[in-house]
């Protein structure tokens, strides 16, 4: 069982990707910390992506041990816009695709995968068993994030985050590689108005929905 989660940033896919997993039983990525994991190696190497040649990424990328276990400096703000910057580049990309299908198809417990995303169901798993694609209102989102980065101690203004939420948007929706676009056959879920518990229901009751007939067509 492969599942694609797709959706803006802090739209709640992250969250869906993790309770949907637990509760299935399925392996679970987070491909969004890839890349944030990627941008903190990109500050911490002090490379600029303005003049950083293709093959300093791709070694910087293949030198990353993605398997560990980052800490909260991914989820600061500055880590996210760095993420969102480097997802565009096309080395970044490619280096970091057959990894994301590689967990997929031979995932830790052998059972499934639950990836989540921007570009899981139209471009990485395009086969995935099932895709969901969430979204929600851009200053919902931005409220989202703010409490989280106050939370976490950073002194920042609503309208940054909700000005970089945009930005972000603009630059993920409008980039040549890998664009964030619904899959075709993605069932969509608008969060704005939804907790955790209510996005994962509806995603539990439309994977039982899809999968009854094909059960009673084999009996």
């Amino acid at each position: 069982m492969i599942i694609a989660i797709d959706g803006t940033a802090a739209s709640g896919k992250g969250t869906l990707g993790r309770t949907l997993a637990m509760r299935l039983g399925l392996d679970h990525l987070d491909t969004g910390q890839l890349y944030r994991a990627v941008g903190l190696a990109v500050k911490q190497a002090d490379l600029d992506l303005e003049t950083a040649c293709d093959d300093a990424l791709k070694a910087l990328v293949e030198g990353l041990d993605l398997s560990q276990n980052f800490g909260p400096e991914l989820r600061s703000s500055e880590i996210g816009e760095l993420a969102s910057k480097v997802a565009a580049i096309p080395q970044v990309r490619t280096s970091l695709l057959e990894k994301q299908r590689d967990f997929a198809q031979q995932p830790p417990h052998g059972k499934g995968a639950v990836l989540d995303g921007r570009d899981i169901g139209s471009v990485v798993l395009p086969d995935a068993d099932a895709k969901f694609f969430i979204d929600a209102a851009a200053d919902i989102r931005a409220t989202r994030r703010h409490l989280e980065l106050k939370a976490r101690g950073e002194d920042i203004d609503f309208s940054e985050v909700l000005s970089d939420i945009i930005k972000r948007d603009c630059r993920d929706k409008n980039r040549t590689v890998a664009p964030l676009i619904a899959a075709s056959d993605a069932f969509f879920i608008d969060s704005s108005d939804k907790n955790a518990e209510e996005v994962l229901a509806i995603c539990l009751d439309h994977l039982d929905s899809e999968h009854e007939p094909q059960a009673a067509n084999g009996l």
